[in-house]
């Protein structure tokens, strides 16, 4: 039976797929480090009491780079070099979503609507990468490899969705909520084809990888599209709704340290 969980199961169980499936999340948990690191060095004056809570997010996105590279050097594997169209934040920012790398390797502040863009952009990617955990905690949250770290990175995961809101929330009291918005609606727009489009890359060659017939690839291929097409009719509007999470001040302290897998 062609499930979730049995689709999961095979791919962490074979080594080269395993391979793929880290490379690309460890990839782009780092670029992500690099991205808040960045912002946090940047934050205008007016937002300095952001850098902390910016520079904890980006603390959690590079331990979570080290743990899937972690879990590579357990099985004997190295990462691989990540296929063009598998890299989800390289195709968010080919199509103009979030800040723009150039900007960020520079050393001219940000403006209060650079810092609405990328707190959108985290709201949108966040809440894909908690759902994607939520899903991975169901079924291997007790996995003897994958289960500690599974459960790690869920926990941050919304811990981040929360700030998101929490600091939306209070720019869009603070008068910016139209542009919030606009930002929202073409992030999410724009995420859900990335999203689509890299599914579509990775399934692919996970299907290489590990000899799935037509029949399994071309179901797998519909179920992905048939996603992109519920999230396009509407579901792309959970991603740009604002509400005040249970998890307040979520990023208000130092990172956590991950010595049992980094």
């Amino acid at each position: 039976m062609l499930s979730a969980k049995s689709l999961f199961e095979e791919i962490l169980d074979h080594d080269e797929s395993f391979r793929l499936f880290c490379s690309i999340a460890a990839s782009a948990e780092s670029q992500g480090g690099w991205e808040n690191g960045r912002i946090a060095a940047l934050l205008p004056e007016s937002e300095r009491a952001l850098a902390p809570k910016a520079a904890r997010h980006g603390g959690d996105e590079d331990k979570h780079g080290r743990i899937f590279r972690a879990l590579l050097r357990r099985r004997g594997l190295r990462p691989v070099d990540v296929p063009h169209p598998t890299d989800y934040t390289l195709l968010l920012e080919q199509r103009g979503i979030g800040l723009a790398h150039d900007r960020l390797r520079g050393e001219q502040a940000l403006t209060v609507a650079d810092v609405v863009v990328y707190l959108a952009h985290s709201r949108v990617t966040e809440q894909r990468a908690a759902e994607q955990m939520r899903l991975l905690l169901r079924y291997f949250a007790h996995h003897p490899d994958m289960g500690r770290a599974v459960r790690m990175i869920a926990d941050d995961e919304e811990n981040h969705l929360a700030y998101c809101h929490e600091e939306l929330l209070r720019l869009a009291r603070a008068g910016h909520g139209r542009a919030i918005q606009r930002e929202l609606r073409n992030c999410a727009l724009a995420e859900i084809r990335v999203h689509r489009d890299v599914s579509l890359a990775v399934m692919a060659r996970m299907g290489r990888i590990l000899g799935w017939s037509r029949v399994k690839s071309a179901l797998l291929a519909a179920g992905i599209h048939g996603q992109y097409l519920v999230e396009r009719a509407g579901g792309w509007r959970r991603m740009v709704s604002l509400s005040v999470p249970s998890r307040r001040n979520a990023l208000g302290g130092e990172p956590t340290p991950a010595p049992e897998f980094a």
